[in-house]
């Protein structure tokens, strides 16, 4: 778990678009934009890129196909639940995928939720980074 918040944490993020998991789709790249895969990354690797982006940019889109779904409303209630995050908006649709092995595309489900920062979030943030700077020195003596 520890090696998942550091990597988040020097995480850099460029320009060119912000996804993390699954390809993006027609809508092309917003810079708040995470789309969850349930395969690739761990749970919390999300909850950590969800509060960077809500740091770098007030508000933070998680997007996720079909299985995926479960792992997106997993990530906004951690992060609702410990008072970082608001529900701004919810969308649900179905697009489809195309699968080399079948003659006609897929339909899966889609949902998209846009969460932004609550009021106490950057003093909870600060609070954590205090808490986890305490701790390391704790171990280092």
């Amino acid at each position: 778990m520890e090696e998942v918040t550091e990597a988040v944490n020097n995480l850099s993020i460029s320009g060119g678009g912000a996804t993390a998991g699954a390809g993006a789709g027609a809508e092309g790249h917003k810079k708040n934009r995470i789309q969850v895969s349930n395969t690739k990354k761990p749970l919390f690797f999300y909850v950590n890129l969800a509060k960077r982006y809500m740091q770098l940019h007030n508000e933070v889109e998680l997007s996720a196909l079909g299985m995926a779904i479960a792992t997106v409303v997993t990530v906004a209630e951690i992060l609702k639940n410990n008072g970082l995050a608001v529900e701004k908006k919810i969308m649900t649709s179905t697009v489809d995928v195309k699968d080399e092995t079948r003659p006609r595309p897929i339909q899966k489900a889609k949902i998209e939720i846009l969460l932004g920062k609550t009021d106490k979030f950057d003093e909870l943030m600060a609070a954590a980074a205090e808490e986890r700077e305490a701790n390391e020195a704790e171990e280092q003596s």
